[in-house]
């Protein structure tokens, strides 16, 4: 039945990222005016506005004007709605859970921003950074309180996912003569390593570059695109280290 609760309760939280996805970038509030449609302008219905349920009714068209609804609304929640069940499946403890699925929500619109309008805004990597960090260091220990370790593995994580990216930056300037990478991934990766520590971050570096190769390649030889999102990457990086990076470490590096 929690599971159940959880999906049902992503999907909604996934509505209102689709808001923070459209909205933020174009510099509207994402509290006002209610829910519409970007042709038309028409207000959206609130039994027009369920969270996947509509999208399906509605056969992805505004009921007013018939504007496609792009597929990304639907995906966002589902998406959302499926990484706090496995969240929870992974992190029964209510803490870890809350903290790591607010992560996950942060990563979520980050990726489909990116994938947009090529940025990752500041709004949610630099304060990310220091949620991470307070979160890490109070509320993710066994017992409630400061952990100095936990603190400390948060701050190396930061410095260490900004410091892989500025290094593979720095190296693609020099190799490429143009900029590789832009100053939002950098602090992507800054705010990953503050929620999952300097040793995990450090798998995502080596990872991401495995998972978007191929997608890379294809947008480059099909579609001729020069800049390829990677937030998508360093994001799906970051969540299969959460889940599964300990179990990886420890079959790599058997002895330490």
């Amino acid at each position: 039945m929690k599971f159940l609760f959880v999906f049902i309760f992503g999907a909604v939280v996934g509505s209102f990222l689709n808001v923070c996805i459209y909205r933020i970038p174009r510099g509207k509030s994402i509290l006002w005016p209610g829910s519409r449609c970007p042709d038309c302008d028409s207000p959206i219905r609130p039994f027009d506005n369920i969270p996947l349920v509509s999208f399906l009714l509605l056969r992805a068209k505004c009921r007013d004007c018939g504007h496609k609804i792009p597929l990304r609304y639907f995906f966002v929640e589902l998406i959302t709605a499926v990484s706090g069940v496995v969240l929870l499946f992974h992190f029964p403890a209510n803490r870890a859970f809350f903290i790591y699925w607010f992560f996950a929500c942060i990563l979520i619109v980050v990726v489909f921003i990116d994938i947009e309008h090529r940025v990752i805004p500041d709004i949610f990597s630099i304060p990310g950074i220091f949620a991470g960090m307070i979160f890490s260091a109070f509320f993710l220990s066994t017992a409630v309180g400061f952990s100095g370790e936990r603190f400390i593995a948060s701050l190396l994580g930061v410095f260490t996912g900004a410091g892989s990216m500025f290094l593979m930056g720095f190296l693609g300037e020099l190799a490429f003569h143009r900029q590789a990478l832009g100053g939002g991934d950098i602090k992507l990766m800054a705010m990953i390593g503050a929620f999952i520590g300097w040793k995990l971050v450090l798998l995502v570096f080596f990872m991401a570059p495995v998972l978007g190769v191929g997608f890379a390649l294809f947008a480059r030889l099909k579609k001729g695109d020069k800049e390829i999102p990677y937030a998508p990457y360093l994001a799906l990086g970051a969540l299969i280290s959460l889940l599964y990076g300990d179990e990886v470490l420890r079959y790599l590096f058997p002895v330490l």
